[in-house]
């Protein structure tokens, strides 16, 4: 099955807790803490495996997580990292956000890595919170829970070089003729409805990756007849093949075809115009393609394209256009911006600024630091409940509420904490 588009959702794992320990041994009075830190979590990484050539393992698998870090131990020794999560994808990959549409990272070379949700950090131990004002701390940090998000993966078919056309117009019987592929061929549109791959020796010890594109249609740039599913894989070719039905058996005009095309191409992606192009003027083993060659080659050649008469069904006519896409497939020089995402670029959210609104007379108070801070507080302990109110305070949370109006007294919700406003000194 050929799937090229998949909804995910990958999740690092969370860190390991720290450990509340005391440090007890004979002859050493107040020992102190003896806590260590928690382990950090997971991450979640996408490793490209040249062996795919699909997305279909992620039709029947949507949720990845990284491990958890385990729990600080005493003696002031760490957790034991959790395990990373690897999941392989094709390559040809290209990862986006899902609410946002952000392209993240584009994964085209075999081996080629990417960290898509990284692990949080472990929790620190009371060793951490020693001061000469506080000497035996009896809290810890729970551990940083992982990066999490919605992924929407979309592959495109990396080929050197891409036939498209019309439905019928003879790709998929161009491309098994030249190569080893065996796309479906017969007399109705859409006859192909995935990418199909071929490798075609040019007969001079060169060859290139060929792509059969499923056929457009007038409107495929705004989606008609599943436009976008198909342009997609044209993205990435380095050479376009125009093929055309040069007997207009279904009373289409070949002229008119490629402008169509071209409208179709240029609409979805305008750079995809400025890629060399080759027409393949097809059928002329059909005598209507015979009467119709003089007055659209010569057209055609008027604005600049090659033409290459050839009949995919006797191979006539096939090796000139062969030799003349290999050529154009050396001397192409890839855009300036690279497509490729440098591979050590790991993704990071945004940290935001907190906010503050009133509901319902409740103060919230939002944000991912103020967030992370909730999920980290050990809240069953004293001191560190404290310590959170400090940080509050010392993040200006506490002063922005009062400008907003807010006074002592009020409740302020943080996360699912609640809490009263109060401009007592916190110890």
């Amino acid at each position: 099955m050929f799937v090229d588009v998949a909804r995910i959702y990958v999740k690092g794992g969370d860190g390991g807790r720290g450990s509340n320990a005391v440090r007890r041994e004979k002859f050493v009075p107040e020992g102190g803490p003896w806590g260590g830190d928690g382990g950090r979590g997971g991450d979640v990484i996408f490793i490209v495996d040249s062996g795919l050539n699909t997305l279909v393992d992620f039709k029947y698998q949507k949720h990845f997580k990284g491990g958890r870090g385990e729990i600080g131990d005493t003696k002031g020794m760490y957790g034991r990292k959790g395990d990373d999560l690897t999941v392989k994808v094709p390559p040809g990959t290209v990862i986006k956000d899902d609410d946002t549409g952000e392209v993240l990272f584009d994964l085209t070379e075999h081996g080629q890595k990417v960290v898509v949700a990284k692990g949080g950090r472990g929790g620190r131990g009371n060793m951490k919170f020693w001061t000469p004002q506080n000497k035996m701390p009896t809290f810890y940090e729970k551990g940083e829970p992982g990066q999490e998000r919605w992924l929407l993966l979309e592959m495109k078919v990396i080929a050197d070089a891409g036939l498209v056309g019309f439905p019928n117009a003879g790709k998929s019987t161009f491309l098994s003729r030249v190569s080893a592929a065996k796309p479906k061929v017969a007399n109705y549109p859409f006859t192909t409805l995935n990418p199909v791959l071929g490798v075609v020796e040019v007969g001079d010890g060169r060859s290139f990756v060929l792509a059969d594109i499923p056929g457009l249609i007038e409107g495929a740039s705004e989606g008609v007849g599943l436009g976008h599913e198909f342009l997609r894989h044209v993205e990435r070719c380095k050479v376009l093949i125009h093929v055309l039905d040069g007997a207009g058996t279904e009373g289409r005009d070949p002229l008119e075809d490629l402008e169509i095309i071209n409208k179709e191409l240029g609409e979805f992606n305008a750079k995809l115009l400025e890629r060399p192009m080759l027409v393949a003027f097809n059928k002329m083993d059909v005598t209507e393609a015979q009467d119709n060659l003089l007055r659209i080659k010569t057209e055609l050649e008027q604005r600049g394209y090659r033409v290459f008469p050839l009949s995919g069904v006797t191979g006539e006519g096939l090796r000139p256009l062969l030799q003349a896409a290999a050529d154009a497939i050396a001397a192409y020089v890839p855009p300036a911006e690279p497509d490729i995402i440098d591979e050590e670029h790991v993704f990071r959210p945004k940290e935001d600024e907190f906010q503050v609104f009133a509901d319902n007379g409740i103060w919230h108070v939002k944000g991912k630091e103020v967030d992370k801070l909730v999920a980290m507080t050990m809240w069953e302990n004293d001191e560190a409940v404290k310590r959170f109110l400090r940080i509050l305070r010392a993040m200006g949370v506490e002063k922005t509420l009062r400008e907003y109006g807010a006074q002592d007294g009020d409740t302020i919700r943080v996360a699912d904490i609640e809490f009263e406003l109060s401009d007592e000194p916190i110890s």
